[in-house]
């Protein structure tokens, strides 16, 4: 089998590329590398270029006509970013890709798994989430995945596209093997700034405390990037059977999370268990965009595609230290 993945340089696109060589997949990279690595690519076949290049989506179709599928990662994240820069992140996510949805469906494209968010729910009182929950997404950001699901649907009922919509809690970790990694040098996300602090010997904030949680701090599912890469392989697997060609539905989302909420000061207690340091903290107000959290219930991602998280917390932390570590050396090497 061979797999387009959009934004196949960055974070997540990697590692999915990674798992998805691991178990006998090729994959085909489409990435402008604006926010992707170019050595995330090595020893892949990998296109250089924008989603919303027609020709060169056609080129990528004819020289790999063997493609059954795309899996599309490619966006921009930041969610304070997007407060700032809202019309860019419109055009970014929601106006190239349906340029992107356009040069596929001229080529043929049938599967499509899209990378969306769980930012984009509104959780209940326990701020747990299933795929049926109301959404109410708060960040422009959260909106461009929304927006673009509403888009996926509505192409899937009425044209042979089958979408599976593949709604991310918040991946940390790195491939196990340290093939790839976040590519940001000063990732945004509470684990990133983690390692910024301890690095730097500075203070870890928390951004709001004043949320409805068991502690006052914001909520999260942590789920294993390898653990969602994994997923991917198993959406791949069993796609026909998740959403057939002749069936009554052509759209269907699946949440991918551990199960377990998190909160902030929990993820702070499992750092420092991680790295055996306590590290100092202090307080502020949320940041633009955010939100108090959610974390998944139900087992919709084991019934269909026969996928358990199996990769904890603490793994994800270790293994987000050791992708930084060699990462440093890498560095100090060049």
């Amino acid at each position: 089998m061979k797999v387009l993945i959009t934004g196949g340089a960055g974070f997540i696109g990697s590692t999915i590329a990674s798992a998805c060589m691991d178990a006998g997949i090729i994959p085909v990279i489409l990435d402008n590398l604006v926010t992707g690595r170019r050595e995330f690519t090595e020893g892949r076949v990998f296109y250089e270029g924008d989603i919303a290049d027609g020709v060169l989506v056609d080129r990528i179709f004819a020289e790999h006509p063997e493609i059954e599928a795309v899996i599309h990662c490619a966006a921009l994240i930041v969610v304070p970013e997007s407060v700032e820069q809202p019309l860019r992140y419109y055009q970014e996510n929601v106006a190239k890709t349906i340029a992107l949805l356009d040069h596929l469906q001229r080529n043929g494209c049938e599967r499509l798994l899209f990378s969306s968010s769980a930012s984009i729910y509104t959780p209940g009182a326990d701020f747990a989430v299933d795929e049926d929950s109301a959404l109410d997404p708060l960040s422009p950001y959260a909106r461009t995945k929304m927006l673009m699901e509403l888009v996926f649907k509505d192409t899937a009922e009425a044209t042979p596209l089958r979408v599976l919509s593949l709604r991310y809690f918040n991946p940390v970790g790195a491939d196990p093997q340290l093939r790839t990694g976040l590519q940001t040098p000063l990732p945004s996300h509470a684990l990133g700034k983690l390692i910024e602090a301890r690095r730097s010997g500075g203070t870890f904030r928390i951004t709001g405390t004043d949320w409805p949680t068991r502690d006052g701090s914001g909520i999260r599912d942590y789920v294993h990037v390898w653990d969602l890469a994994r997923a991917h392989v198993a959406a791949l697997r069993r796609f026909d059977l998740a959403l057939p060609a002749d069936g009554a539905e052509s759209y269907l989302v699946v949440n991918l999370g551990t199960g377990d909420g998190t909160t902030v000061r929990e993820l702070v207690a499992a750092f420092e268990r991680v790295t055996g340091d306590p590290l100092p903290v202090e307080e502020t107000g949320p940041r633009p965009g955010d939100n108090a959290g959610a974390f998944t219930r139900g087992d919709r991602a084991a019934t269909l595609l026969d996928w358990r998280p199996e990769l904890s917390l603490d793994q994800g932390i270790a293994d987000t230290l050791a992708w930084f570590a060699r990462r440093e050396a890498l560095l100090d090497l060049a």
